[in-house]
């Protein structure tokens, strides 16, 4: 909550208050509050009231109010939701900040033409349910974190467990995610090149899933596979195949825990067709 003077007007001119109604909120989320604009000694025309989320401020920007009197001396208050988009990068997990990713909301007034930005009004963005079960299997399987970013997609870079040192550098995770079902991206950095793996599930599979036997079987076919590039193990696109135990059933076939391995991430992420 940051209470302002607008620069345009200078002394005696209106304040602005964006006032959040929780701090907290998780992909695909309402952030919901008020933008409180106290008038000042004259009467204000503000031509529109804009909230940008950031870092996302060049693909998320929304007009929230158009044509706004501000009376000389009187309050204001305009309520908002804001949608925080699927993919938006975590800034939390398990209560803990990650280190160099901040989002917050901005507000923006614009008046006689001219854009008054305000301050950030920060937001924490914690794990789905679904994603949270992925990340929390990886933190019993003795996966050490080393960082992230706030890139969209994020990856989160990872140490693999200490059995695996040696053969795999690091693993990173993406998570890809829209309203009916969660993709979990697995890289792992190898000497002599990369494998990919991933995980097509809806966000009710994924609650049920085991995912520290699904990413630890992973880990075992990487191990063991070394340096050499696999063909494709089962289909790239899971979704028309059987639900989640079943494909973890398939393990003895050569696909485990619904994960593909492949030399080229293009595999995963070419077109989809139902």
């Amino acid at each position: 909550m940051f209470k302002r003077m607008l620069s345009a007007f200078g002394v005696g001119g209106p304040s602005v208050d964006t006032v959040l109604d929780s701090p907290h909120a998780m992909p695909g989320q309402l952030v919901t509050g008020q933008v409180r604009i106290q008038g000042g000694s004259a009467d204000t025309e503000i031509s529109q009231v804009v909230l940008s989320l950031v870092p996302q401020a060049e693909l998320f920007r929304v007009v929230v109010q158009q044509g706004v009197l501000v009376p000389a001396g009187q309050l204001v208050s305009i309520p908002f939701g804001l949608p925080i988009p699927w993919e938006i990068p975590l800034t939390a997990v398990g209560g803990t900040r990650l280190a160099g990713v901040n989002v917050g909301v901005r507000t923006e007034l614009l008046i006689a033409g001219a854009p008054d930005e305000g301050d950030l009004d920060p937001v924490v963005i914690s794990p789905l349910p679904s994603q949270d079960k992925v990340l929390e299997a990886v933190g019993r399987l003795g996966f050490s974190f080393r960082g992230t970013d706030a890139e969209v997609p994020q990856k989160l870079s990872f140490l693999p467990p200490a059995q695996f040192t040696g053969r795999i550098r690091q693993v990173e995770l993406t998570f890809f995610t829209n309203a009916q079902e969660l993709q979990v991206v697995l890289e792992a950095d190898q000497h002599g090149g990369d494998l990919f793996g991933r995980f097509r599930v809806s966000h009710q599979e994924a609650l049920v899933t085991d995912w520290a036997s699904a990413i630890s079987g992973w880990l075992a076919q990487v191990a063991e596979r070394g340096t050499a590039y696999p063909e494709f193990a089962g289909q790239p696109d899971q979704r028309s195949g059987p639900g989640m135990g079943g494909v973890l059933a398939a393990g003895a076939a050569g696909v485990v825990g619904g994960v593909v391995l492949s030399e080229m991430a293009d595999e995963f992420f070419g077109d989809d067709e139902d």
